[in-house]
């Protein structure tokens, strides 16, 4: 047993002694791939080849370049300091610009200039801001788009272009009652010209047979333009109560309200010398003083001739401009119609004989007592003769080409 047992022993011992070998071998092999694994892990740049190290950092320039190019359209390259500004803000500038363009060009040159503009100056607000004068388009620029145009601003609630679409739609576009529509929803909302014109109507029953004429209607209309401060109104209101037209007869309050219309349109002339003192000095000298009461040519219309004092015309309107140059060349009126002989209404007859001649000679028409005596201080007065004069001048004269002729048959 003792044999055994030491036998067992020995075996046991060398046993133990190989093991103990081998996990030596074993724990010498893992140092050393420790030590490799460290020397490959904390290698530094200098242990790289420099072919390396060049392409790496040629790498690191490229990504660094795109990942620039990437951020820099929307950061810097294609970033305004306009599109950091809210819409409204935008909005109110654009309502500033269309109620105070001189001209159409100055509210285009806004829709062509970006995306963004072009909708913001679309917006209902800044349409229904828009004056006379950014509305006021011509007849050879007339156009589909130029009258989806001032239909979107009638949309928008600009009463001025209802005025002028309706004059245009109900005189140039034979679109009667479309544009009395426009007119009396600018007239709703107290604008004094389209008061005033569908006053007009009123008095010559346009548009219609001589039967629709309403007298009452159109004084009760040039009354509301009147007070609204509109000059011919007060005028056209002036000369319907002297002539007892469409209103009982008061000779008295009709002067007073004549006299009113002069100085009205004095007193507007003068401000606008205050504003413009420049132009005043080069215009003619119309704040003259003239005892004989007599015009002086070139010097304006003498509207308060009464007192000698000459004034310059005053401006007509956009719509009016319109229709003086789309019936003076564009549109010929319609045969047997005549056009308002005052040239700065452009009115043209819906009818023959629609409109009043003058009394005297005949020779020309007027579409309200308004431009007859506008036109009579400007051109007519000079001109105007009676009808019985001119046929016995012409009598006269074809009597004395008859003698020339037998005086000559003798001779010979």
């Amino acid at each position: 047993m003792e044999k055994k047992m030491k036998k067992r022993r020995r075996d046991c011992v060398m046993m133990g002694s190989s093991n103990n070998r081998e996990n030596r071998d074993l724990c010498t092999r893992m140092s050393k791939m420790s030590s490799c694994c460290r020397n490959i892990r904390f290698r530094t740049p200098l242990d790289v080849s420099p072919v390396v190290v060049s392409i790496i950092n040629n790498n690191n320039n490229i990504n660094t370049k795109n990942n620039n190019n990437q951020k820099r359209p929307k950061s810097s390259q294609s970033f305004d300091f306009f599109d950091g500004l809210p819409d409204d803000l935008v909005v109110c500038i654009l309502c500033k610009l269309s109620s105070t363009a001189r001209c159409p060009s100055d509210f285009i040159n806004v829709l062509i200039t970006c995306k963004r503009l072009n909708g913001l100056a679309l917006h209902p607000l800044v349409l229904s801001k828009a004056s006379p004068k950014a509305l006021a388009v011509r007849p050879k620029s007339w156009s589909d788009s130029a009258h989806r145009f001032l239909k979107l601003c009638v949309d928008a609630g600009n009463i001025e272009a209802s005025y002028t679409l309706g004059m245009i739609r109900f005189y140039c576009l034979q679109s009667r009652e479309s544009g009395a529509s426009l007119m009396a929803r600018a007239a709703m909302n107290s604008h004094a010209a389209a008061l005033y014109s569908l006053a007009v109507i009123q008095f010559n029953g346009s548009g219609g047979t001589k039967t629709d004429k309403d007298l009452r209607a159109g004084v009760a209309l040039c009354a509301r333009a009147a007070f609204l401060g509109h000059i011919d109104a007060l005028r056209e209101l002036g000369h319907c109560l002297q002539d007892g037209y469409g209103v009982r007869q008061s000779v008295a309050d009709g002067r007073r309200f004549l006299v009113q219309a002069n100085a009205r349109e004095l007193a507007g002339v003068l401000s606008s010398a205050t504003l413009n003192p420049s132009a005043a000095a080069a215009a003619c000298p119309w704040m003259t003083w003239h005892p004989s009461h007599r015009h002086v040519a070139g010097a304006g219309c003498p509207l308060l001739s009464d007192f000698g004092c000459n004034v310059p015309a005053a401006e007509a309107h956009p719509a009016s401009r319109f229709l003086v140059e789309w019936f003076g060349a564009a549109v010929a009126v319609g045969e047997g119609l005549r056009l308002c002989s005052h040239g700065g209404c452009g009115r043209p007859e819906t009818r023959r004989n629609e409109f009043r001649r003058c009394s005297v000679c005949g020779a020309v028409n007027y579409c309200s007592r308004a431009c007859q005596a506008l036109d009579w201080k400007v051109r007519h007065k000079a001109e105007c003769a009676p009808m019985e004069q001119w046929i016995q001048d012409e009598r006269e004269r074809e009597d004395d080409d008859d003698d020339a002729d037998a005086d000559g048959e003798e001779d010979i």
